[in-house]
């Protein structure tokens, strides 16, 4: 049987990524590509779905909702338009939520979940970050792995705030998005690697060691 590879990405839309904006959405489409090639490459291991999140507090929008990736198109630069504050926690709590009951039980499921951001929480109104702590240890004991990616914050101290082990700190400007997110495609593809030697049998650690080479 194979297994069901859930890719979330949970991506900060606030007004300070206006900067970013041409880098971040080619970098997403680059990420759904990367998820398609894995696809294609892992076909008889691996069904992947992506599921795609932007935040602001003026509302959190799924782009792309648990779809399967071939049938994914590319992001248009008109459905990302950073504006307003940075509902952190809101946009996690109601994205896992949301994921976990989307998940069938009596399938095999494995969830990658990337968080991007480039600011701190500063708007929640629902989710606090112990609810948030508490909701990923539970993931995490599910199977669930999750990437926590950040500028202009001390990155360690908000992902030890949500028990995230995997996490990145990148070069607020254009470039250095694009060099995060080719370090985040790369560590990606060794991510879907070790997912099949585990599928095929092997002892494989896939919650920690995201960003290792």
């Amino acid at each position: 049987m194979k297994v069901n590879v859930s890719n979330l990405i949970i991506l900060d839309e606030s007004g300070s990524m206006d900067s970013m904006k041409k880098a971040a959405v080619e970098g997403l489409n680059e990420t759904i590509q990367a998820i398609q090639s894995a696809q294609k490459k892992h076909e008889d291991l691996q069904t992947h779905f992506v599921t795609l999140v932007s935040f602001n507090s003026d509302g959190i929008r799924t782009l792309i909702d648990n779809r399967p990736a071939e049938q994914v198109k590319l992001i248009n630069p008109r459905d990302y338009v950073p504006n307003a504050c940075t509902p952190l926690y809101d946009a996690m709590g109601i994205s896992l939520l949301k994921l976990r009951n989307q998940l069938k039980q009596e399938e095999e499921n494995q969830a990658l979940v990337t968080i991007i951001t480039d600011g701190m929480e500063n708007a929640s109104k629902e989710y606090t970050g112990k609810i948030i702590k508490d909701m990923v240890q539970e993931l995490k004991r599910l199977g669930w792995t999750f990437v926590y990616i950040g500028t202009n914050q001390d990155v360690d101290a908000v992902a030890d705030s949500l028990s995230i082990e995997n996490r990145m700190n990148y070069e607020y400007s254009q470039r250095g998005f694009q060099r995060m997110n080719r370090t985040d495609s790369d560590s990606r593809d060794r991510y879907y690697e070790k997912l099949s030697r585990k599928k095929k049998g092997e002892d494989v650690d896939l919650q920690s060691g995201y960003f290792d080479l």
